[in-house]
């Protein structure tokens, strides 16, 4: 994704710090955020994700550091920085009761936007849910659902979203499901940050990516920028052996294929 460097970024943090008592969660973090881009924020459980995503998106107040989205400070400005975002936490927020386009529907009504069916039926089309739209959420699988929650989180269309640790608990289909999801978020022109503490999941899909450790980020870059920190491996040529989500998506495809 090439953005525009003379356009402000779409999120710009400095000096972020937060703490809860004695604990320092965050101790002075600063990163911006290219419009249209894909930033991941990659750090083990703990870090401090999840505690920036909440400031950024104005359900938590910082100690000290500013903090803006969109261009609209997050401390002064809350009520226009959450018309301008959308947030996607650990676990899907989808009612299982209705089906996937009453979901939509719901949340079209609730933002009182006209031709809410309309709007559904092309947010189903989108992530693949056309099929399965008419049927209760109960039934879908962990990456239906979270296709779903990801959806729902695009009505509207705001510029800036965030999913926090958004492939947390599937498995390794869904897991590519969703990074397809997130890759066609960006490619029509939507900021994305993404939480997450797997690396293969940064390396497959942020343009940048930043290291959380302690509550600082100790590194920001992109990945080929982050590979040359270390030095370059000797090369031996061994045969190349499948990995384990190879095996698991190839056996998988296949018993799909003969059923």
């Amino acid at each position: 994704m090439t953005t525009d460097l003379a356009t402000p970024p779409a999120i710009r943090v400095r000096g972020l710090q937060k703490s809860y008592g004695k604990l320092e969660v965050l101790r002075g973090v600063d990163f911006d955020v290219a419009r249209g881009s894909i930033f991941a924020l990659l750090g083990s459980n703990g870090a401090g994700k999840t505690t920036v995503v909440k400031i950024l998106s104005t359900l938590l107040a910082a100690d000290a550091g500013s903090a803006d989205v969109d261009e609209i400070d997050v401390a002064s400005g809350g009520a226009d920085v959450r018309a301008a975002i959308s947030l996607t936490g650990q676990f899907a927020a989808v009612d299982e009761i209705l089906t996937g386009r009453e979901n939509l529907v719901l949340v079209a009504r609730l933002r009182h936007l006209a031709g809410a069916g309309r709007l559904a039926d092309e947010l189903l089309a989108r992530f693949g849910l056309a099929e399965a739209g008419g049927r209760k959420v109960a039934t879908y699988s962990g990456g239906m659902r979270r296709r779903l929650d990801i959806a729902m989180s695009l009505i509207g269309n705001p510029p800036v979203v965030f999913l926090d640790e958004p492939t947390t608990g599937l498995d390794p289909q869904a897991r590519i499901e969703v990074w397809n999801c997130v890759k066609e978020l960006a490619a029509g022109g939507t900021t994305v940050l993404l939480t997450t503490q797997y690396l293969d999941e940064a390396e497959q899909l942020a343009d940048r990516i930043a290291i959380l450790h302690e509550g600082r980020i100790i590194v920001n870059g992109t990945l080929a920028e982050l590979k040359r920190l270390l030095p370059p491996a000797t090369v031996e040529y061994v045969e190349k052996q499948p990995t384990l989500e190879e095996v698991f998506l190839a056996v998988t495809a296949q018993e799909r294929t003969e059923r």
